[in-house]
């Protein structure tokens, strides 16, 4: 087996590992509230993974990756933030007038290699990576993997600075803004993947609180060359977003395969 042959059949068993769990656990950060008047307000927000989508019932979403970033772009510091067994949970000041991005992210590679007759496994940052010499054990299997899971929370005025792009996996470019969506009225989304135009990635939206309804509520999307999906949520409530995509990336002049995943909370509002 060549050593792309073995990244390859890598990523294909790790796909099928995320897609089985990915089908029974789903993460979101829920805000208590995702639009706000006034000065100054302040806001709890949940974070889980679970079965049901916005009942906490499998564990809770760690809190060492969440961050806050607010309108102008400063970091805002958790408060109150505490962790159980199926959720998390923290407070949120608000004092600018705009809107707030509340994200867990994190990049990283996966490898996997046979040595001394037993099967090794690692996952790390490029810059550990590479410290570690793990791209040149003998028949090394290599995966980029990018997560995303994100919420915006509006005091005031909808604003734009929070959607700027990294240009690291699938990030979203909204042409609607996520707090200005309502029930019966058409919105847009947009995906960028790596920094360019994600087309051609499937796209699911489910409304929330699925535990009380008969029927799953979700829709299946596929953006189009620019990026962009357009639905129309027929029903007021909180609705979770997810995206993913597969491909490759250069990594010391190789192609290594890729995977990236984006998950967005929003609301429509009773029109």
């Amino acid at each position: 087996m060549t050593r792309m042959t073995g990244r390859i059949a890598a990523l294909a068993a790790t796909s099928l590992l995320l897609a089985g769990q990915a089908s029974a656990h789903r993460a979101w950060i829920l805000p208590s509230t995702f639009t706000l008047s006034g000065e100054a307000q302040r806001i709890t927000v949940d974070a889980a993974i679970s079965n049901d989508l916005f009942y906490p019932n499998h564990h809770a979403l760690s809190l060492e990756s969440v961050s806050v970033t607010a309108p102008d772009g400063s970091d805002v510091p958790l408060e109150d933030a505490a962790s159980g067994e199926y959720r998390s949970v923290f407070d949120i000041p608000l004092t600018q007038q705009g809107t707030y991005k509340i994200g867990s992210a994190g990049a990283g590679f996966f490898a996997s290699w046979e040595e001394d007759g037993e099967r090794r496994r690692w996952r790390g940052s490029a810059e550990d990576l590479a410290e570690a010499g793990i791209a040149e054990k003998p028949e090394v299997s290599l995966t980029r993997s990018v997560r995303r899971i994100e919420t915006f929370v509006t005091l005031g005025a909808p604003t734009e600075t929070v959607f700027s792009i990294e240009g690291e996996g699938l990030e979203l470019q909204p042409s609607t803004h996520p707090n200005d969506v309502f029930a019966g009225e058409e919105i847009s989304f947009g995906f960028t993947l790596d920094g360019a135009p994600a087309a051609g990635i499937e796209v699911e939206v489910v409304l929330g609180n699925d535990r009380y309804r008969d029927g799953g509520g979700m829709v299946t999307l596929t953006s189009d060359e620019e990026g962009q999906i357009t639905f129309t949520p027929e029903e007021p409530g909180p609705y979770w977003l997810s995206a993913e995509a597969e491909g490759t990336v250069m990594f010391e002049e190789s192609e290594i395969p890729s995977r990236t995943s984006y998950v967005m909370t929003f609301e429509a509002l009773p029109f």
